[in-house]
């Protein structure tokens, strides 16, 4: 999407920033700056919205390959307005979008890069019938052609309702070898963490925000404290984290790493305004451990 961040009351109009949002692209964003090689796949307008996403995308390393440009539909907009000095307010526009046109036509694309790893998160399904049912294919095929399938629960309550989003995230969550969740959307799922081990998920992360996170595996359980840093945006904090855990995955680093890289990018996206400017390239994670009011020479 494009994002709009509002210095004052949407209302009352004056000044605004505008760059681009979404919890897949922010993690394809970070672990590209990790050093990973990525691909975003989705559809944008054929609008100058669009070109900035994919323009941005591109700048950050980010394949853009599988990209569908749709003429026919506009790309989606998200307003973010910071109502209090800790609590924001989104607006999304995307009804009808670009995005929301994603259909089971574009998987092949995706699939044809033959990714060691595919990531989804439920804001994805919540756009429409047909996004719902291409990434249930995507996952479905992924999983079959060898990938590890991570899922974002990522439960969005202005995009659906939880009775619309409980059987759908379910379906997901069931290809899924590594599931992503705070507390409350574990329920959606209808099962706690050590049952969907139990069914089949390797990695059950569940995340505290400021209490750091929890992984519960077939070996057992871990956990690690947050990073204490000063609090500037938390919007894309969770997104972040997600990219730090998978980025440990796919280095083979072992369940304690997953979680502190996870934790390390989470603290640089709250550390930092927009959703995925701040985050770090891999030579700069132990920045966030260097002591208050450092110089770095």
């Amino acid at each position: 999407m494009t994002a709009i961040r509002c210095d004052q009351l949407l209302r009352l109009g004056g000044r605004a920033s505008v760059s681009i949002a979404g919890a897949e692209s922010n993690v394809a964003i970070a672990m590209a700056r990790l050093g990973h090689r990525v691909a975003w796949s989705g559809r944008v307008g054929g609008d100058e919205s669009g070109e900035l996403i994919l323009r941005t995308l591109a700048a950050e390393g980010v394949d853009t390959s599988t990209v569908v440009r749709d003429d026919a539909a506009a790309t989606g907009l998200l307003i973010f307005e910071q109502r209090l000095p800790d609590v924001t307010r989104v607006e999304y526009h995307r009804a009808g979008s670009a995005g929301s046109r994603w259909r089971v036509a574009d998987v092949d694309a995706a699939l044809a890069l033959a990714p060691r790893l595919v990531h989804v998160t439920g804001v994805t399904a919540a756009l429409s019938a047909t996004t719902r049912d291409a990434l249930a294919l995507l996952v479905r095929r992924a999983r079959e052609g060898g990938a590890v399938v991570s899922l974002d629960v990522n439960f969005r309550s202005r995009l659906w309702s939880r009775d619309e989003a409980a059987p759908v995230l379910r379906e997901l969550a069931g290809y899924a070898d590594i599931v992503i969740a705070s507390p409350d959307e574990l329920e959606l799922l209808g099962s706690d963490a050590r049952a969907l081990v139990a069914a089949g998920a390797r990695d059950v992360v569940v995340k505290h925000g400021a209490e750091g996170a929890t992984a519960i595996t077939e070996e057992g359980e871990e956990s690690v404290a947050a990073h204490r840093v000063r609090v500037v945006d938390s919007i894309g904090a969770g997104d972040a984290f997600s990219a730090g855990y998978l980025s440990a995955v796919l280095d083979g680093a072992g369940v304690g790493e997953r979680l502190r890289r996870g934790t390390a990018l989470g603290a640089f996206a709250v550390a930092s305004a927009g959703d995925w400017e701040g985050l770090p390239t891999r030579d700069e994670l132990d920045l966030v451990s260097v002591g208050e009011g450092a110089a770095i020479r």
